[in-house]
């Protein structure tokens, strides 16, 4: 099928590896706006890092679907819509990357199901002592690991209640678990949440805390949101699991904080720094699960069409003139 081009002044290059289903898609959602696709198929569900995008297009594209290296913004001239295939636009939205004027949307709504069963997976492992069992395990040592906890009855303290949160929250409560919610409008209720309380009242919240659940997105004021001083207002028993930005939790003072057996256990999949450094602590801490930021991405097959389907009714919107979706404010 061939692409669409040379109708009208606006120009649209999707990097989206997609089928020919899904092609179909984006031609009907864009209209008579042109459009030029550049993602290889053969990663159909499998999404690269880096969108290529031939040189002769991105002087002349008006709107982009992908991650392109934002080493080279400065290409895309013509530039007035990126929608990322990540929930996070960190790179892009950063002054002076991006020409002035340019709107950004995220992926984000595409990844609740996938990060929150990560999380979830995390707290559950921590609270049965697996990973000191898989420690044990290695070694060829049959030992028992002593008590461990239920989520029944527990409290869930969720930073951050977007999609992830509120994901993470809806389990936690068929898990019997009492959810709790923290984000900046504490008046707007939130699908999974029991009870919600602005960030002013994080103080209060963290020492009645069973588990401590992070889905923030990189803002300036949540920047080591959790530090040594509410790391020591954690019960022994807590746990701290973080799926949302790495530097929302200081990494430092959570390992200082899991050697001094000052909380039960952390299960991370971001961190302030990645990789994380070889001679972090964090590597060699026996109650702490560490993923190297895979709990999203394309390790979920549905995360791809959930990308897809934010994709294309960000096109039929920018083709009719109409506001776009997930406006990542810049």
């Amino acid at each position: 099928m061939a692409d669409k081009t040379n109708k009208g002044e606006k120009l649209i290059v999707s990097c989206i590896p997609v089928d020919e289903k899904d092609r179909r898609r984006f031609l009907d959602a864009a209209g008579d706006v042109p459009i030029k696709f550049c993602g290889d198929p053969e990663h159909y569900g499998d999404m690269k890092v880096r969108a290529e995008i031939p040189e002769e297009l991105r002087g002349k594209a008006t709107a982009v679907l992908g991650n392109f290296d934002p080493a080279i913004a400065d290409q895309f001239t013509s530039l007035e819509w990126l929608q990322t295939w990540s929930a996070g636009v960190d790179a892009y939205i950063k002054p002076g990357v991006l020409p002035e004027g340019v709107t950004v949307t995220s992926a984000t709504g595409a990844y609740g199901q996938s990060v929150s069963e990560h999380m979830i997976a995390m707290m559950w492992a921590l609270m049965k002592n697996f990973t000191l069992y898989v420690r044990n395990q290695e070694a060829h040592q049959w030992m028992d690991e002593g008590t461990v906890l239920t989520p029944k009855g527990a409290t869930a303290l969720v930073i951050g209640t977007g999609d992830i949160g509120s994901h993470f929250a809806g389990l936690a409560k068929g898990a019997g678990m009492h959810t709790v919610g923290v984000r900046r409008s504490a008046n707007k209720p939130v699908d999974g949440i029991d009870e919600m309380h602005g960030f002013d009242e994080l103080d209060e919240l963290l020492p009645q805390a069973d588990v401590v659940a992070l889905s923030l997105p990189r803002a300036a004021d949540t920047h080591h949101l959790i530090d040594a001083r509410r790391l020591a207002m954690l019960k022994k028993d807590a746990i701290v699991i973080n799926g949302g930005r790495g530097d929302a939790v200081d990494d430092d003072a959570l390992a200082e904080a899991l050697n001094r057996k000052e909380i039960r256990g952390a299960g991370v999949d971001v961190f302030e720094t990645e990789p994380l450094p070889a001679s972090h602590p964090l590597w060699d801490e026996p109650r702490c699960i560490m993923t190297p930021h895979v709990a999203g991405g394309s390790h979920l097959a549905t995360n791809d069409a959930h990308i897809v389907d934010i994709a294309v009714a960000n096109v039929r919107r920018y083709a009719n003139g109409e506001p776009l979706q997930d406006n990542a404010h810049r």
